[in-house]
């Protein structure tokens, strides 16, 4: 078999898997070129004529996969370019600087616990273990207490959460917060 024999059998159908995977018809058009430069260089590694098709769609895929993993590296922005990575101090951070006041107005033993857990970073695993709490009880605490935590921060502001519970934005309710 020619290339020329092959390349009239199967571009049709191989033009036709490249567009269903690549929305760009120039990009279609490079990437067709060059499994065609692939079939021509490679070719003679085929024994089996049966499985020119085969290895020509695989070929097609390996291009594509190729084609994105190439655009997605260029596409790659700098941290100054973004958005969301400016100067711009975030409501969560914003938010933070109260969050230690707001664990000490809590009950001592839920206070030690947020402040191990919250602040320090100790896992509730180990929390329970060195507490001699089962794991699942500490886990219902910690969650009662995170409640109990937000409950504050919600009598000192309104807050704006988005579809997903995303914290949006905040207002501090006048004269009602004395914590931070």
């Amino acid at each position: 078999m020619t290339v020329e024999h092959i390349w009239g059998e199967y571009r049709a159908s191989l033009q036709a898997f490249l567009r269903k995977n690549v929305s760009n018809a120039a990009d279609v058009d490079d990437l067709l070129q060059e499994v065609l430069i692939k079939t021509y260089t490679h070719m003679k590694t085929i024994k089996d004529p049966n499985q020119i098709k085969s290895w020509l769609f695989q070929v097609a895929n390996n291009a594509i996969i190729d084609f994105y993993r190439k655009q997605g590296r260029e596409a790659a922005l700098e941290d100054g370019e973004l958005w969301y990575a400016q100067d711009e101090e975030t409501i969560p951070s914003q938010l933070a600087i109260c969050i230690s006041p707001f664990i000490q107005a809590l009950p001592q033993d839920e206070a030690e616990m947020l402040t191990a857990i919250e602040i320090n970073g100790e896992t509730q695993k180990s929390y329970a273990e060195k507490h001699g709490v089962k794991y699942s009880t500490l886990k219902s605490r910690v969650h009662k207490s995170r409640e109990k935590l937000l409950g504050l921060y919600q009598e000192c502001c309104d807050f704006t959460l988005d579809s997903q519970g995303n914290l949006m934005e905040y207002k501090q309710k006048p004269n009602s917060c004395n914590k931070c």
